[in-house]
């Protein structure tokens, strides 16, 4: 069993991903999974399916890392050209496989189906490859191991290249390696931007000791903070991760809505529940989107009743019982305004709380007083009514999605309270 750290380079080949056709799924999965293991991933590379390209990935993979992973180019079509281009890299023959062809008869056997020639020649690989079965489909990966190095060719089907990994590749991975533990805790935050974040926590990071790493990962109006330790005891590893993560407290408590795989929609529904309070939201501007977030969560109907679409201004007057008078003075994308949605929301529904959102969410609509990006959002719940401006921009989508984190963001921190 080999020790040390393992390093791992994923090569994906099809024009289909160069051409942005197809999103590479396939790499973000294996970089996780690995990750989870103790396998470090050094390199990515996407190539396209020629015989250069394909030919230059391999050399630069294997110069970089001690396992390539390579996924795509195993199907039975003139563009598929892994298999012939390690032939020609390892400079091997290709050659009928018995044990791939005998995987492929039961295949075919289990689904009642006739095996064609086609088929048949997926089963020829190069001569010092080991076939990897394929319980998803009829192409058999490939495991060559090669002057201290291993590849590993698989498809690029996702469904077909997990299950081969999860099923074989990994479990022989680990015979063949002695891997550190590795654990990860993930802090989200939410309502501070990185740098502001980096600044306040800054006499923190400074004491983190060095074995543990940090990384700031920042999404759609959240911020990320990931804590890395690498060892043999995972108990111990974890108890030193969350004694940082009780020193940060001070510093960020704030901002922490949650940890790992907690999600702000998530947070904000057990709070509901806690609390035993019900939801409503008026939309204008994300058009649903809120909506689409809070009841993406199972058991969101505890304490969802529904929302009003109100993207017109007479929708907005007759469901939501905004003032006509308050749109003509201050319009319908106002401080004003969107207080009248969020009480107006609760008052239609019978709910606790009501969420509002207007705003010009662009390309166009925008003025010199209120240009695109200009929202307002508020939360109304019990006596209270508070309000926000945003200013974002000129991109509708990721204006609608901030718009809905944000306004998600200021009923966390009113029901936290």
């Amino acid at each position: 069993m080999k020790e040390g750290p393992v390093s791992v380079a994923i090569l994906t080949i099809g024009d289909e991903i160069l051409y942005g056709q197809t999103l590479d799924t396939n790499s973000q999965w294996l970089s996780a999974e690995l990750d989870t293991y103790g396998f470090s991933v050094v390199h990515r590379a996407t190539v396209g399916d020629n015989e250069p390209d394909i030919l230059q990935g391999l050399a630069d993979a294997a110069a970089r890392a001690g396992i390539i992973l390579i996924t795509g180019g195993l199907g039975p079509t003139a563009d598929d050209l892994t298999k012939p281009c390690l032939a020609n890299y390892f400079k091997v023959p290709l050659k009928a496989n018995p044990a791939a062809l005998e995987d492929l008869k039961a295949l075919f056997r289990q689904i009642n189906r006739e095996l064609t020639e086609t088929n048949i020649a997926q089963t020829n690989l190069p001569a010092n490859a080991e076939p990897i079965p394929n319980k998803l489909g009829t192409a058999p990966g490939m495991w060559i191991a090669d002057q201290g190095k291993i590849y590993v060719s698989m498809p690029g089907v996702p469904h077909e290249m997990k299950g081969m990994m999860t099923g074989y590749v990994i479990p022989r991975l680990q015979e063949e390696f002695h891997l550190p533990v590795v654990v990860h805790r993930v802090v989200k935050t939410i309502g501070i931007g990185e740098s502001w974040l980096a600044e306040k926590i800054a006499p923190w990071e400074q004491k983190l000791p060095q074995n543990i790493g940090l990384a700031y990962l920042p999404s759609m109006g959240q911020v990320k903070l990931r804590l890395t330790m690498m060892g043999k005891d995972r108990q111990q590893l974890a108890k030193a991760i969350n004694e940082q993560i009780t020193a940060l407290q001070p510093y960020a408590g704030k901002y922490i809505y949650g940890y790992d795989d907690d999600e702000i929609e998530q947070v904000v529904g057990r709070l509901l529940r806690q609390q035993n309070r019900t939801l409503g939201t008026a939309e204008s501007c994300t058009g649903g989107y809120l909506a689409h977030l809070i009841t993406s969560v199972a058991g969101s109907s505890d304490y969802f009743k529904g929302s009003i679409i109100a993207y017109a201004n007479e929708v907005k007057e007759k469901q939501l019982g905004v003032n006509p008078a308050t749109l003509a003075a201050h319009g319908a994308v106002s401080e004003a305004t969107i207080k009248e949605m969020a009480v107006g929301v609760c008052r239609a529904l019978g709910t606790d709380a009501g969420l509002a959102t207007s705003g010009i969410a662009g390309p166009g609509g925008g003025t010199t007083e209120k240009p695109v990006g200009t929202i307002w959002i508020a939360v109304a719940l019990g006596d209270q009514v508070k309000a926000k401006q945003l200013n974002l921009f000129k991109d509708r989508l990721l204006n609608i999605k901030t718009t809905a984190m944000a306004t998600l963001a200021m009923l966390w921190r009113i029901l936290a309270e």
